[in-house]
C-alpha cells in the first residue's frame, strides 16, 4: 500500500479518471458561466461584453436582494429545525428506544426518498381551502377558527415551506447523527454514569462534546443544500404568492432560462456561489475552534 500511494504514476493513474470527469462536470461549466458574468446576451442573438455591468445591476436590484434575504432566512431557519430535530432523534433512538428503535427510525426516514414534487403536493392539500378544505384547515374549522388560505401570503406560505423542508429531511440527519453518537464507546458512558451523571447532564457534559464534529458536518452538509434550495420550493408555491417565496436559485433560473439573461443569471449564480462558500467557512472554522476547545 505504501509502495502505491508512493508512486505518482500509480496515484495518477488511479485518479485521473474522476479528476477528468470532474473537471468537465464542475470545473469548466463553473468557469464559463464565470465568463458568462462579464456578458449580455442570449444564445439566438448572440453575446457581447459589457464588462462589470452585471455586478452593478446585482447590488442595485431589489429582487436579488429580496431574494437572498429569503434564502438566508430560509436556511438558517430549515438548518437549525433540521439539525435539532435529527439530533432529538438521535438521542431518543439511541438512549430511550435503542434496540427497537429499527422500526421508527425506518418510518421517520421515509420521507427522505419520497420525490420532492409529491411531497410539495401533500403539503398543497394538508393546507389547501379551496376547492377542498384541507386537514389543517378542517382542524381549525372543528374548533370554531375561520379557514386560512396558507398561500395567500408570502409570511404564511414560507412557514408551510420551511414546516415541509424540516419534516422531510429530519430523518436523514436522525440517521446521521445517530451513527455519530453509536460510536460513543459504553465504558465513557458508564463511567460517567458511575460518576452521578445522568439525563440532561450526562448529554449536555459528556454525549454533546463527543458528537460535536458529526454535529458541525451536519450543521455544514444542511447549511449547503439550504442555500441552494430550489425543487421544494417549485413543487410548494413556485415562488409565490408573487415572489414572497423566491430563492436566489429559483430567480437565477428565471432570469437565465424564462427572460434569457444568461450573463445576468452567471452573476446571479457567483453571488450564490459565494455565499454557500463564506457560510461554510465560518461554521467549519467556529467548528474547528470549538472541536479544539473541547
Amino acid at each position: 500500500m505504501h509502495r502505491v500511494l508512493g508512486d505518482r504514476r500509480a496515484i495518477m493513474i488511479l485518479l485521473g479518471p474522476a479528476l477528468l470527469v470532474y473537471t468537465l462536470i464542475m470545473l469548466v461549466p463553473t468557469v464559463w458561466s464565470l465568463g458568462y458574468s462579464f456578458t449580455k446576451g442570449n444564445s439566438i442573438d448572440g453575446f457581447t461584453g459589457n464588462g462589470l455591468a452585471n455586478f452593478t445591476r446585482l447590488f442595485s436590484d431589489q429582487a436579488v436582494h429580496d431574494a437572498l434575504w429569503f434564502t438566508v432566512k430560509y436556511a438558517v431557519l430549515v438548518t437549525v429545525g433540521q439539525v435539532i430535530a435529527g439530533y432529538l432523534l438521535a438521542l431518543l433512538y439511541v438512549f430511550f428506544l435503542k434496540k427497537a428503535s429499527a422500526l421508527i427510525r425506518t418510518l421517520v426516514f421515509f420521507p427522505v426518498v419520497l420525490p420532492t414534487v409529491a411531497v410539495g403536493l401533500l403539503f398543497q392539500k394538508f393546507f389547501q381551502v379551496a376547492p377542498q378544505t384541507g386537514p389543517v384547515n378542517s382542524l381549525l374549522n372543528t374548533f370554531g377558527l375561520e379557514s386560512v388560505d396558507f398561500f395567500g401570503s408570502a409570511g404564511s406560505a414560507f412557514w408551510v415551506l420551511v414546516s415541509m423542508d424540516i419534516w422531510r429531511s429530519m430523518g436523514f440527519y436522525a440517521v446521521l447523527l445517530f451513527a455519530g453518537l453509536v460510536d460513543i464507546p459504553d465504558e465513557v458512558l458508564e463511567s460517567a454514569r458511575l460518576d452521578g451523571a445522568s439525563g440532561l447532564r450526562l448529554i449536555r457534559h459528556i454525549v454533546l462534546p463527543l458528537s460535536l464534529p458529526v454535529l458541525m458536518s451536519s450543521l455544514i452538509f444542511s447549511i449547503n443544500g439550504t442555500l441552494k434550495v430550489f425543487d421544494s420550493v417549485v413543487a410548494l408555491t413556485n415562488g409565490g404568492p408573487g415572489t414572497g417565496t423566491t430563492p436566489l436559485t429559483l430567480y437565477m433560473f428565471q432570469t437565465s432560462f424564462t427572460y434569457s439573461e444568461y450573463g445576468y443569471g452567471s452573476t446571479i449564480a457567483l453571488l450564490l456561489t459565494v455565499v454557500c462558500l463564506l457560510v461554510s467557512l465560518a461554521v467549519y472554522r467556529v467548528s474547528r475552534r470549538d472541536i479544539t476547545e473541547g
